[in-house]
Formats: C-alpha cells, sequence, structure tokens
C-alpha cells in the first residue's frame, strides 16, 4: 500500500447536478466548463465547503476541446472550493464519472486524502469541430517557411475541401459503426424484439416522471439556466406513441429514439471522504463503496460493444463474495434499453455464463421491482461522462432513504468497456 497499513471506510455524503436538457436546446449558449463549474458548486454550497482544499476533484468529459485539457482544474476553481485543491481529469467515455468516483475512494480508502470530489460533464450542443489532416499539414507548413514565398506557396495549395469541418461521432474508430449499430447487432443476437425495448423505456419514463413528482430529485438537481427538472422526461409516454417511432439505426431495426438515450448536454458530481472527515464536519453518510471494477470485452472480434458489464459485475460479485441476488437496487445504466435487456439475459443463460465467464450455472435473474427504480437514463439523458455520479448520487439518496441495503451499479462504454461498483449501508 502506498500510504497506511488498512484500508478504510469509503463514505459517499452525497451529491448535486444540474437538471439534464436535450442537446442544442437550454444549455446550447454554454459548455464543458461552466456546467462542471455549476454541479461542483452545488455540491460545495450543499455540503458548506466553501474555501475548503478538498484532497481532489476527479472529474471529465467525454468530448471538449483541445483547450478544456485541464477542464476539471479550471471549473473547480470557479466553485468556491480552496484553490490549493487539486484537480485529475480522466475520460473512460460513458464510464468516465463512476471511474472517477471509485479512485477518490481508492485514495480515501488509502488514506492518500480523507474527502475529494468525483464528476462528469457532456455537452453535445459545444462540439469542438476541427477541419482535417490536410488542412492541418498546409497550415503547420506555413508556419514553418523561413520566406514568404515558402509561406504563400503553402497557402496557395488550399483546395475547397481542405475547409469542410470534421464533427465529433459516436462511430467506433476500429468497426466504422455507430454505438447504436452495434447494439442492433446485440439485439438481434441476444432476440430482445421491438416490443420489449418499448415497454422498458415506457418504464423508466414512468418510473422517472413519478420520481421528479413525488420530489426524489428536489436536493440532487439544481436548477440551472431557467431548467429546472430533466427535461427529456415523458410522463406521458406510452407503448402506443412509442410503437409509431421508426427505426433509428437500420431500416428493419427495433431501437429507435423512444426506446434509446437522447442526445444529451448536463453534469453531476458527488462527494466521497472517510468517516471521521464527514463526522468531523457534521456531514451525514448515506452509503459506502465497497467495490469497483472495470473490464473490457473484444467487441471486434464478435463480443457485443455493450456487453463489459455482463463480465465485469460477476468478477466484482466473486470480489465481494455476493451473489447478483443480494441487492436491493440495481443502478444499469441505460444507454439502450436493448443494451440493458442483453446483459440481464446474458446472466440468466446458462451457455453464456458457462463458456464466456466460466461459471458452473447462470447469475440469475434479478428482480426487475429493483431496477432503475426513479428512471434512468432512457428517460432522465445521458450526457456521456456525467451518468456515473448521476447514479452514485441516487443510489446513495435511495440507501440512505432505505436505511439499510446494498445496491449494484453498471455503466457500459464505447470501445467495448464497463465500470461496476458496490454502494452499501
Amino acid at each position: 500500500m502506498l500510504v497506511g497499513t488498512s484500508p478504510r471506510r469509503v463514505a459517499v455524503v452525497g451529491g448535486s447536478r444540474i437538471p439534464f436538457a436535450r442537446a442544442h436546446g437550454a444549455y446550447a449558449s454554454v459548455g464543458n466548463q461552466e456546467m462542471l463549474t455549476a454541479s461542483l458548486k452545488a455540491v460545495v454550497d450543499k455540503h458548506a465547503l466553501k474555501g475548503v482544499r478538498l484532497g481532489e476533484v476527479v472529474a471529465g468529459a467525454v468530448m471538449k476541446h483541445s483547450s478544456q485539457w485541464n477542464l476539471t482544474r479550471e471549473s473547480l476553481l470557479d466553485s468556491g472550493l480552496s484553490p490549493e485543491t487539486p484537480g485529475l481529469d480522466l475520460q473512460r467515455a460513458c464510464g468516465t464519472s463512476l471511474e472517477a468516483a471509485i479512485i477518490v475512494a481508492n485514495k480515501i480508502a488509502l488514506g492518500q486524502i480523507d474527502a475529494g470530489v468525483a464528476g462528469g460533464v457532456d455537452t453535445v450542443s459545444d462540439p469542438p469541430v476541427v477541419f482535417g489532416k490536410a488542412y492541418q499539414q498546409i497550415l503547420l507548413r506555413a508556419h514553418r517557411a523561413r520566406s514568404f514565398g515558402e509561406r504563400a506557396a503553402a497557402f496557395l495549395s488550399l483546395r475547397p475541401g481542405n475547409f469542410k469541418p470534421v464533427f465529433p461521432g459516436t462511430g467506433e474508430p476500429r468497426t466504422g459503426l455507430s454505438m447504436g449499430q452495434h447494439t442492433e447487432q446485440m439485439a438481434r443476437s441476444w432476440q430482445i424484439t421491438r416490443a420489449e425495448q418499448d415497454a422498458f423505456a415506457l418504464v423508466s419514463h414512468q418510473r422517472a416522471s413519478r420520481a421528479w413528482a413525488e420530489g426524489f430529485y428536489a436536493d440532487l438537481v439544481v436548477p440551472y439556466l431557467g431548467l429546472s427538472t430533466d427535461n427529456n422526461v415523458r410522463g406521458d409516454s406510452s407503448l402506443e406513441k412509442l410503437a409509431k417511432l421508426r427505426p433509428s439505426f437500420a431500416q428493419d431495426g427495433t431501437l429507435t429514439a423512444g426506446n434509446s438515450t437522447p442526445l444529451t448536454d448536463g453534469a453531476a458530481a458527488v462527494l466521497l471522504a472517510s468517516e471521521d472527515w464527514a463526522s468531523g464536519r457534521g456531514l451525514p453518510v448515506q452509503a459506502f463503496m465497497t467495490h469497483g471494477k472495470a473490464a473490457a470485452v473484444d467487441f471486434v472480434g464478435g463480443e457485443g460493444l455493450l456487453m463489459a458489464p455482463a463480465y465485469a459485475v460477476p468478477r466484482m460479485l466473486a470480489d465481494a463474495g455476493l451473489t447478483l441476488q443480494d441487492f436491493d437496487f440495481y443502478e444499469i445504466h441505460e444507454a439502450f434499453a436493448a443494451q440493458v435487456l442483453c446483459t440481464l439475459k446474458a446472466w440468466e443463460s446458462e451457455k453464456f455464463c458457462r463458456d464466456r465467464l466460466g461459471l458452473d450455472k447462470p447469475l440469475g435473474a434479478i428482480d426487475r421491482a429493483k431496477l432503475n427504480v426513479k428512471g434512468s437514463s432512457v428517460a432522465v439523458g445521458h450526457p456521456f461522462a456525467a451518468t456515473g455520479a448521476r447514479i452514485v448520487a441516487t443510489l446513495a439518496k435511495l440507501l440512505e432513504e432505505r436505511g439499510s441495503g446494498r445496491g449494484l451499479i453498471s455503466v457500459c462504454t464505447a470501445g467495448g468497456m464497463g465500470v461496476t461498483a458496490i454502494l452499501q449501508r
């Protein structure tokens, strides 16, 4: 161990986020730094941390401008925290802020720090639009030129095509397929029907709508730029409405805008600490983060792109000495309804668990009534790097309200990876 002689328990004190907004709408005038700052400031205000020096703030974004290379540090400098607080940027696609929470938790457990914040942010409305390689090389030639003639020759080589902008995409570099196209393949492989996906999506919207109406999110979400609630939640959705939507990724596909996450802008953050630090500041402990695990799959070689959590969870369960049924809540990120349903079906499959996981029996089914009980990404939205922190804060509050229990978190990511964690109270 780098510090200390025995691991300390890691408390989840609480989290805050701004409302999640459909892309090119409420947050079109701001970018990653402003939104991440707003969520960090909300955590600072909520827990009376103004001027406090924390051990670390770890956060990141999937899509960011090159000028945002120090995004986390710049955001925390405007958050109210002491400027002596270090900031660390990281990125593990959609698992970014859950990975950030695990990193902060590990530092606390080892005694390296006493408290830290994990977070994430993403905007589709302020993308890093760039120009192609050819244009870059021409500009660099002009920059290196030693004479006016050389510089002029470089610029004279410009062609209209050089000015065509390159927009960021969600396609996998190794396959050229989008995440939705990959998930269509998964849905076909696991025989997940359109009806199953639409029914799953409807429950997500209904639960999220009910959670907002009941005030569950009132102390987890702070108003921002005129928005006070997640604006993608459709409490009036129905199977009939969902059935009318056209496939989004293949003409004969089953994934639609209704059973997939929308492009979303937003940010979230969560405070973690040692028990002594929290107690010393009079802060409540909502839950403890006890385990974390990441995994990856060979999606180029045939496994589904978003199936990595199906591998990470059983490995984490082995670490913890638990079964899949030993949980009171399951928070499985809904990149697509089909992706969650594929994962659940894999855990129920004797063949998958034997051949892929090396188990002598299936992990088994979970109680769907315990799954994403306050809605999840299909309804709430999914600003890529922010989702993990949203889920940690949501689950910690659920466990605090229950008074005891255990919750499992599972987040799939681009690149064929997955990040998982366990919270307990």
